[in-house]
């Protein structure tokens, strides 16, 4: 620079002022301009946060945190987390290890000394953390959702009930998402501690961290700027069904913001609530690049070639799709808390990384299943059908044709009572995905309501050769094959 006389010099330094103002300013409008065309489309209901090492970038609610009242979502809107708990209960488990009130490879019956010895002998809190224990999910057993769901339980009831399965597998063996481990985590925080699981998640992270608006949401408390929830149907978004929340507890039934959860977020590129080497631990992967309460795997951006390196965790629960994405390497977040059930989070975060790193995002496509489920509403499954083929002939790049749109379009049917016209769907699904073992699964289950026990067999075995394991459609095939013949219930859900 030594060559530019004064004038240019101060010249410059004006331009480079100004610039990065109107670069932040433009980069805003367009993370804004993404996000809002997946609300005009119906695939993003909530609120988003986005941010770098200077801090926040893009801030924003869409859309209503409550549609009978038409409130709207805003940054400090508080939403489910659904298993973004998860996170938050590996970080007290780890801060338990850290003051050594419990060890990583302590057994589960060390803690829990009523469990069951023949198995909680041979599980670990390692093995309960990175989905490793071999001990059955809860939220995978048959009728579950339709049957419990809404009913309340005491820890330990639930514990005996549901969380104390025969051993799916040798334990530290094989990877299989858990909710039942995580259940089991948070009995444990409370036996150690004395306290129950919200009390201790507020005093050791909350309240140190000024999370505010964060904690156990508890259906009866009156709690304001409460987002509810809700899922799409065909003709606009209905209310998701009830769910208490005693049954998500360590698992899945925290609340927070976008606000609070980038607190969360800069906090752990600290050591102040955990020591640096136990941190490591945390986000260290095992099987299946799961950490402790972390997936730890590469995000590939929009230009198709980038990857970039992450940390994230998703959440599902009636009515609300969350995810938290990470990159440690230049301090960048992504938060999107949605109440309205939405698909495309790692789509859309996707996108908004590939923004800030100077891309072009994809643009989101049409929901097919949409188009598909309001000409079945208004003519027949036939022309829905008819239309589906059509457009995926003339217009494959403008709608979304992916494997959960006919899933999704069946099972409307299927709780509609429609269970012929949802049978016709789901055998396009299998059709169009020949290779992939849950259209099968949903056709299993449309024959079965349909009392074709011989076609829902069929289809049923056919989903366990794609994904060998699936502990559900065994036990499905195991109890349409006894003496018996008893025909069990069918979820009808997705």
């Amino acid at each position: 620079m030594n060559w530019f006389n004064t004038r240019v010099v101060s010249a410059l330094a004006v331009f480079v002022l100004v610039v990065p103002a109107a670069d932040a300013a433009t980069r805003q409008q367009e993370l804004d301009r993404l996000v809002t065309k997946y609300h005009q489309l119906r695939q993003f209901n909530g609120s988003v946060l986005v941010a770098d090492e200077k801090g926040v970038v893009h801030k924003k609610g869409y859309g209503f945190a409550n549609f009978e009242w038409q409130v709207p979502n805003t940054p400090d809107t508080k939403f489910r987390l659904a298993s973004i708990t998860k996170q938050f209960t590996s970080m007290v488990i780890m801060q338990l290890v850290a003051e050594g009130k419990l060890g990583l490879e302590d057994k589960l019956t060390a803690h829990l000394p009523d469990y069951r010895k023949d198995t909680g002998d041979r599980v670990t809190i390692a093995q309960l953390l990175n989905h490793t224990s071999g001990i059955p999910s809860y939220t995978s057993a048959p009728g579950f959702f339709q049957n419990d769901s809404r009913d309340p339980y005491t820890v330990a009831d639930f514990v005996k009930k549901f969380a104390s399965g025969d051993l799916e597998f040798e334990p530290g063996t094989k990877y299989a998402y858990n909710n039942s481990g995580y259940f089991l985590l948070g009995a444990i925080i409370e036996k150690v501690t004395g306290k129950t699981y919200a009390q201790v998640l507020r005093e050791r992270i909350f309240e140190p961290l000024g999370m505010k608006s964060s904690g156990y949401d508890v259906s009866a408390t009156v709690l304001s700027k409460r987002a509810s929830g809700y899922q799409p149907g065909p003709d606009g978004y209905v209310n998701a069904p009830y769910l208490d929340m005693s049954l998500p507890y360590a698992a899945g039934s925290l609340y927070s913001t976008v606000e609070d959860l980038y607190l969360w977020d800069r906090a752990l590129y600290l050591d102040k609530l955990l020591p640096a080497p136990l941190k490591q631990r945390l986000f260290t992967p095992g099987l299946n690049q799961y950490a402790y309460g972390w997936v730890v795997n590469p995000l590939k951006l929009h230009d198709g070639k980038t990857e970039l390196a992450t940390i994230r965790h998703n959440g599902g629960i009636n009515g609300f799709s969350t995810i938290i994405v990470r990159a440690p390497e230049r301090k960048e977040l992504v938060v999107l808390l949605g109440n309205a059930a939405d698909g495309r989070l790692d789509e859309l975060a996707a996108g908004l990384f590939s923004i800030l790193h100077g891309m072009t995002p994809q643009q989101p496509r049409v929901s097919v299943g949409e188009v598909v489920s309001q000409v079945i509403d208004k003519a027949s499954v036939a022309e829905g059908i008819a239309r589906y083929r059509a457009l995926k002939a003339t217009k494959a790049n403008e709608y979304d044709f992916s494997e959960g749109q006919l899933n999704g379009a069946g099972y409307r049917l299927l709780r509609a009572g429609r269970v012929a016209d949802a049978i016709e769907l789901f055998k396009l699904n299998v059709e169009m995905f020949p290779s992939a073992a849950n259209p099968y699964d949903s056709l299993g289950e449309a024959y079965l309501a349909s009392g074709n026990k011989e076609q829902a067999l069929a289809n049923y075995r056919r989903a366990l050769e794609l994904s060998p394991g699936n502990k559900a459609v065994e036990e499905l095939i195991r109890k349409l094959e006894s003496p018996a013949g008893d025909m069990p219930a069918s979820k009808a859900a997705p």
